[in-house]
């Protein structure tokens, strides 16, 4: 449940909106399309090493072993920076999200009570945090079939509410409004979109057998990238038109005009906002809860590994690190509170050097795995000892890696094509990545470690 619902949040219930006016509908599929294929070689990737090598907090265990220990502590600490801020942020989504039934209710008494219940959630036994994400991903994917199952009936004129039919693909510019260049900008929308995927990783080191357990996950991930996106996001463009302005207004502070809610209200559904409303709300709570428990085991992983202080590694009877949890809720903690004082300058750019975060993650995964293969038949191994093999190798990987580093340095490309060069636009927006090299660097020349082997590579499950 956790690979089935992992990707399902507002990158879908609200960004599509604004992905679908700014390309068009066939722009806005191609950059799902397009996306997809890149997430899925990336999942194949993290399967093989997974279902091989199962480690709670696997990205800086992987990144260590077969490309460099600084690369790993590089990774591993801007994976847990990247969990910390996106716990900071959907405590202020839920806040907002709230303000939709109680609006003289002050947002910081939900932020703390939702911060205190995804704590205790993570807190008291990772059964609480699988059982929690399995009933947030139940309620996300049965709102996409229900949606999805209306809007078909409503496109073949089944269900009243809408004419039927295709016009709104081909009126206008469509279907590819802007042409090329504005598939590219919604493209990086649709990246975050996915980013969480990679999760499902981090939770192999505590699921019951990940050798068949990873495997079977991935091999949802194409089908649940075509019916959960690809299929939604053509629904809407046929039953909304991309010139409708309600469109550019899918954010998080208005939920009202999601474009889900929209059509559930073209399809006389009276009470679809409010519904839409409870469902994005456990989208936020599921992602929060996520970012605590992933966060907290890379950074008991990167303890373990005499990356981060020793007192981070220690866990409770039920093997829960339970000073990782309290350090990264704090942190998030601390973060969050910076969206409340000032003008929220420091929020921004934190939630700025975050967002290049995931991308640098998925990018550690495909070159990670490329010279995890490359050690692995250096050395002799079987491949047939492999739990998962990844199907493309080596074309996936690299095409994974291409795409992530465009995706990396296009970020904000709009900051270099005005009149005058936006140097504080580019400032804040890759200022993710000057902290990522630090950190490679820092440790490098502090410890003076090496590009590891491959014929050294530890292949070892410990």
């Amino acid at each position: 449940m956790i690979a089935i619902g992992g990707t399902i949040g507002t990158g879908l219930f609200l960004a599509s909106g604004t992905t679908i006016h700014d390309a068009g509908p066939g722009g806005a599929i191609a950059a799902y399309v397009i996306a997809g294929i890149m997430v899925y070689f990336l999942m194949a990737s993290l399967a093989e090493m997974a279902a091989f090598i199962p480690i709670s907090g696997s990205f800086s265990t992987y990144s260590s072993r077969f490309v460099d220990p600084a690369f790993g502590f590089a990774v591993g600490w801007n994976y847990w920076y990247n969990n910390a801020i996106i716990l900071a942020l959907e405590l202020s989504a839920s806040s907002l999200i709230m303000k939709y039934w109680f609006p003289h209710v002050p947002g910081i008494i939900w932020s703390a009570s939702f911060l205190v219940i995804i704590f205790l959630l993570n807190i008291l036994s990772v059964k609480g945090y699988g059982e929690a994400e399995f009933w947030f991903s139940i309620i996300k994917v049965a709102t996409i079939i229900i949606f999805i199952v209306i809007g078909l009936l409503m496109i073949f004129g089944i269900m009243s509410g809408h004419a039927g039919g295709f016009s709104n693909l081909t009126e206008g510019e469509a279907p590819f409004k802007g042409g090329i260049l504005s598939i590219f900008s919604v493209f990086m929308v649709v990246g975050f979109a996915f980013q969480g995927t990679e999760m499902v990783g981090v939770a192999a080191g505590e699921s019951e057998n990940p050798s068949k357990d990873m495997p079977r996950a991935i091999r949802q991930v194409f089908w649940r990238i075509l019916l959960f996106y690809v299929l939604a996001i053509f629904i809407i463009g046929c039953l909304i038109s991309y010139k409708d302005p309600n469109l550019l207004s899918s954010d998080i502070t208005n939920i009202a005009i999601s474009p889900f809610t929209l059509v559930f209200k073209h399809a006389g559904l009276a009470f679809a906002a409010a519904a839409m409303n409870s469902v994005i709300l456990t989208s936020v709570l599921s992602a929060g809860n996520s970012s605590l428990y992933v966060g907290s085991r890379v950074l008991w992983t990167l303890a373990e590994e005499r990356k981060a202080p020793a007192f981070l590694k220690k866990v409770n009877k039920g093997g829960v690190p339970y000073n990782a949890i309290l350090a990264t809720t704090v942190i998030g903690m601390l973060c969050f509170l910076t969206s409340l004082f000032g003008d929220g300058t420091v929020y921004n750019w934190l939630l700025n050097a975050a967002g290049l975060a995931g991308y640098i993650s998925w990018l550690s995964i495909s070159i990670t795995h490329l010279r995890f293969r490359k050690a692995y038949k250096i050395q002799g191994k079987n491949m047939k000892d492999l739990p998962y093999v990844a199907k493309w190798f080596p074309f996936g990987p690299i095409l994974a890696t291409v795409m992530c580093l465009i995706a990396t340095l296009g970020t904000n490309y709009s900051a270099f094509l005005g009149s005058k060069i936006d140097w504080y636009g580019i400032l804040v927006s890759y200022i993710g990545l000057p902290l990522f090299l630090a950190g490679y660097i820092g440790y490098k020349v502090i410890m003076k470690s090496k590009i590891v082997p491959l014929k050294d590579a530890d292949f070892s499950r410990e």
